[in-house]
């Protein structure tokens, strides 16, 4: 966690470093390029190489009874059977984390009894953490649109629905910040996560509150120019991008080399289970193996041989060696 922690403050002081000493343009035109290309790659990279992986065996997780005897009532969703019902269960998984909703706790009492409840603080604060982050992401899309589409400013309007102050307080970016803390304190604080937590688990938590934390503190402590904001982003938008005439601020190159950082960090991580989920074979595959059998469709076609040219080929080392044969060797010609 230390070193995560020290990584992410030592990136936000370089990017506030360069910024004030004339690095405008490299931290906010070549670095988010040069990150924005590597994320779009990379991601590329990383289906094609998940899409051309064999699956040799049919090796779906299921949750629930699987369909058998017409008297005896299947899981439809936890045991899907078919295409529509396997759709139907990767749905629910992406949009509600079903399975995290399902999650269990595991306590042993002094008497070494077992017990086990619902946890459902971790299931919450990950649907919070995803959707927050979604819903900043929307926001932030109006500045690559001009004119910002409609949708755009309703969204804006439900998420500061409850106005706190001038400027509007955005619901999502508190709420964002606030799954992330707790996540992180999850993992510091809770024995059994912090002993498998990396550095590749405290890292991307670090990026995200330094995002978080950056972005607050422009919107409402070190204000930035919004126009000359607007201005770069149909730089990108128009692959034209050049810094406004107006000076925007150290702060915004912080919060751009934040984010360009995570998008070059994305494709190498954890984090690429956003598209990895949907071509996860535990997720994505039926479990009817006992109605179908499961070829695998990468296996190359095999080559067989029948006893007759096997014991042609070996013949002569079988009889030397004493093993019994169905036809014997042909005397060789006398020499004459």
């Amino acid at each position: 966690m230390l070193i995560a922690a020290v990584l992410t403050i030592m990136l936000g002081f370089i990017a506030w470093l360069g910024a004030s000493i004339g690095l405008q343009y490299l931290f906010g035109v070549i670095i988010p390029f040069i990150a924005l290309l590597v994320f779009i790659f990379g991601v590329i990279w990383r289906i094609v190489d998940w899409a051309r992986s064999p699956v040799p065996y049919s090796i779906p997780i299921v949750g629930g009874q699987e369909r058998s005897l017409s008297w005896i009532k299947p899981a439809y969703i936890d045991s899907p059977y078919c295409r529509v019902a396997t759709l139907a269960r990767m749905f629910f998984e992406v949009v509600t984390f079903r399975a995290l909703f399902r999650n269990r706790q595991a306590v042993v009492l002094e008497d070494q009894r077992a017990i086990f409840y619902s946890s459902k603080w971790l299931w919450l604060a990950a649907l919070v953490f995803h959707y927050s982050f979604l819903v900043v992401l929307i926001r932030h899309s109006r500045f690559f649109f001009h004119p910002a589409p409609p949708c755009l400013a309703w969204i804006e309007t439900l998420d500061s629905l409850m106005q706190v102050g001038v400027p509007r307080l955005y619901a999502s970016g508190l709420a964002l910040l606030g799954a992330a803390l707790f996540l992180l304190f999850r993992r510091l604080f809770l024995n059994r996560v912090r002993y498998i937590s990396l550095l590749n688990d405290y890292f991307p938590l670090c990026l995200i509150l330094g995002i978080a934390g950056s972005g607050l503190w422009m919107r409402y402590f070190a204000k930035v120019d919004i126009a000359s904001v607007k201005q770069l982003a149909m730089g990108f938008v128009q692959l034209s991008p050049a810094l406004p005439s107006q000076p925007i601020g150290e702060w915004f190159f912080v919060h751009v080399f934040f984010v360009s950082v995570l998008l070059i960090y994305i494709p190498f991580s954890k984090i690429m289970h956003f598209s990895g989920v949907f071509l996860s074979s535990t997720l994505n595959m039926p479990n009817n193996g006992r109605a179908r059998r499961h070829v695998n469709p990468w296996k190359e076609p095999t080559v067989y041989r029948t006893y007759e040219e096997y014991e042609d080929e070996f013949r002569e080392r079988m009889e030397e060696a004493g093993i019994p044969v169905e036809k014997q060797s042909e005397p060789a010609a006398e020499a004459e």
